[in-house]
């Protein structure tokens, strides 16, 4: 295995934040046993992004892709996000990490939030 995706979120200091992003790294697990997946969070959750790329680097990892769980793209995603990864490039030349767009800019992931809460507004109660 040459490939891995990472998850990356925002973190916590709630240790119980992150279990959302364990379930879903669990579901891709499951859905493509193949892959490597990591998690990565910016602040508070550990591992960082530079301690999650430097473990795949480790064991071999040629290419990375990075998918920033956030639904909106506010500074995080516009400025610190773009400095760490240039900072992870420079650390780990070897790894080729491709970011995607964050989640909330995926039409399917808003459509299913936006038909969730629908149905949670018609649950009686």
């Amino acid at each position: 295995m040459t490939d891995a995706l990472i998850l990356f979120a925002h973190g916590a200091r709630d240790p119980g934040w992150s279990r959302p992003f364990q379930r879903i790294r669990e579901q891709v697990l499951a859905a493509a046993p193949g892959i490597r997946v990591e998690l990565a969070f910016l602040e508070h959750t550990r591992p960082s992004l530079e301690e999650a790329v430097a473990v795949l680097s480790s064991h071999g990892i040629m290419r990375a892709t990075l998918v920033p769980l956030f639904l909106g793209q506010g500074g995080h995603l516009k400025q610190d996000l773009p400095a760490l990864v240039a900072r992870v490039r420079e650390r780990f030349p070897s790894v080729v990490l491709r970011t995607t767009p964050a989640i909330g800019e995926s039409q399917q992931l808003t459509a299913m939030i936006a038909a969730w809460a629908l149905e949670q507004h018609r649950l009686p109660g």
